[in-house]
C-alpha cells in the first residue's frame, strides 16, 4: 500500500488528500516527501518532550535553552516550525529575523505552568511587593511563560532563566539587588535558591488567588526570595513516596530528577538538573548504570531506547505525560507544511514590537549571563 501511494504521488497522479482522511502511515510518507521538497526553506525545532514520530522530523532537538540559542542562530530558513508549546514559539519569533515566520503546528499546544501567571497578576503583585519594602527587588522569570511576562522582566531590569542556567541567573539577580521575585514556577525557584545557600525560611510564596498574595508586608520585608505559586503539572506527578519506593526496591539505582519537581523529591534524589543535564548524565554514565528518572515520560522512554546499555525507567509507576506537548502530531505538522507549500502559512506566531523590545532585553540578559 505504501509503495503504491508513494509511486502515485511521485507521478502526480493523486490529488492532495485532505489531511483528515490520511492514515497515520500515509501521513508519515507524505510528511517525509514534503519535508524533502521544501528542504532548508523550513527548519523544524523539536523539544525533548515530543513523541518519537515528531522528533523524527526535527532538524534540531533540545531543551528550552538549547532551542532558544539555536533559533537565534537560524539565518537562512524562511520558516521555523516549532514542535513545542506556545511560549517557546513566541521566544523563537522574538529571536528570529524579520524575514522569517515561526509556525506552531497546533495552536492548542500551551503550558499549564505558563497559564498560572499573566501580566495583570504580575503587575498587581509587583505594585504590592514594591510598596512593602524599600529594598531593591530584581525579577526573574522562568522561560516557561508568555512573551508579556518576559517583557515585564525586561522593563524592570531583570532576566529570563531556564532550568539549565537558573543558578547563574539567580546568582546574577541577587548581586543586583536585595530581593528576588521568581515566577512562575515555585519549585525551580525554591530548589535553585536553596542550592545557592538561601534558607527556606527566607523564601515566601505569593499566591495571586489570595488577597495580597497571602503574604504580609512584614513577610515581604523579611524574605530574600518571593516565589510565585505556579508549578509544572508533569513534574508535580512525582512525590516523596516514589523516592522511598526505589530506595527500598533498588538502593543502588541512581535517582535523577528535574528541578521542577518538589523540594522533597529533589532533596531525596541523587541528582537534579535540567533536561539537558539528565540526557548528558545518562549518556556519559558507565554501562550498566541503573536510573530512575523524574521527568516527562516521552523523554524517559526515548533515553531507554537510545542507551540500551543502561537501565532507564521512570521514577513514577504512572505515566507523567506533557499533554500539551502531545498535541503536536505528525498530521498537524503535515498540514503546516502543506500550507507553506501553498503559499498560505497557518498558525504563524507573532509578538508585537513593544512586547518584543523589552522581552528581547531580558532574553539578551539571559544569554549574556549564560
Amino acid at each position: 500500500m505504501l509503495e503504491i501511494y508513494e509511486d502515485l504521488k511521485s507521478k502526480d497522479h493523486m490529488p492532495e488528500i485532505p489531511e483528515s482522511e490520511l492514515s497515520d502511515e500515509q501521513v508519515m510518507v507524505e510528511l517525509t516527501a514534503i519535508k524533502k521538497r521544501l528542504g532548508n526553506r523550513v527548519v523544524v525545532l523539536g523539544h525533548h518532550y515530543q513523541q518519537d514520530d515528531v522528533i523524527a522530523f526535527a532538524d534540531i532537538t533540545g531543551d528550552s535553552l538549547e532551542l532558544a540559542r539555536k533559533a537565534a542562530a537560524i539565518k537562512d530558513a524562511e520558516y521555523i516550525m516549532f514542535c513545542g508549546v506556545h511560549f517557546m514559539a513566541e521566544t523563537a519569533d522574538m529571536l528570529s529575523g524579520p524575514h522569517q515566520k515561526v509556525i506552531l503546528p497546533d495552536l492548542r499546544a500551551g503550558c499549564s505552568m505558563a497559564d498560572m501567571a499573566n501580566r495583570r497578576e504580575i503587575d498587581v503583585a509587583w505594585k504590592y511587593i514594591t510598596e512593602c519594602t524599600s529594598e531593591k527587588i530584581v525579577p526573574v522569570t522562568y522561560i516557561n511563560c508568555t512573551a508579556a511576562l518576559k517583557s515585564f522582566v525586561g522593563e524592570q531590569g531583570g532576566s529570563i532563566c531556564t532550568s539549565s542556567n537558573a543558578e547563574k541567573v539567580i546568582t546574577w539577580a541577587m548581586s543586583q539587588g536585595e530581593k528576588l521575585l521568581f515566577f512562575p514556577d515555585q519549585h525551580l525557584g525554591r530548589n535553585t535558591c536553596f542550592k545557592l545557600g538561601i534558607k527556606l525560611e527566607d523564601m515566601v510564596v505569593y499566591d495571586p488567588r489570595r488577597q495580597h498574595g497571602g503574604v504580609t508586608p512584614e513577610q515581604i520585608q523579611k524574605a530574600k526570595v518571593i516565589l510565585w505559586y505556579g508549578f509544572c503539572s508533569v513534574h508535580q506527578g512525582f512525590n516523596k513516596s516514589h523516592i522511598e519506593l526505589w530506595r527500598q526496591k533498588d538502593p543502588e539505582r541512581v535517582l535523577i530528577v528535574h528541578p521542577e519537581c518538589s523540594f522533597e523529591v529533589v532533596q531525596g534524589a541523587d541528582l537534579a538538573g535540567s533536561t539537558s543535564f539528565i540526557v548528558n548524565t545518562i549518556r556519559d554514565a558507565k554501562p550498566g548504570t541503573r536510573f530512575a528518572v523524574g521527568t516527562e515520560i516521552n523523554l524517559v522512554n526515548r533515553l531507554a531506547r537510545q542507551f540500551p546499555e543502561m537501565d532507564v525507567v521512570s521514577l513514577s509507576p504512572y505515566q507523567c505525560l506533557c499533554t500539551t506537548m502531545y498535541r503536536i502530531r505528525p498530521r498537524w505538522l503535515l498540514e503546516s507544511y502543506r500550507a507553506i507549500e501553498r503559499g498560505e502559512p497557518i498558525n504563524v506566531i507573532t509578538v508585537d514590537d513593544v512586547t518584543k523590545k523589552f522581552a528581547l532585553k531580558a532574553l539578551d540578559q539571559m544569554l549574556a549571563i549564560s
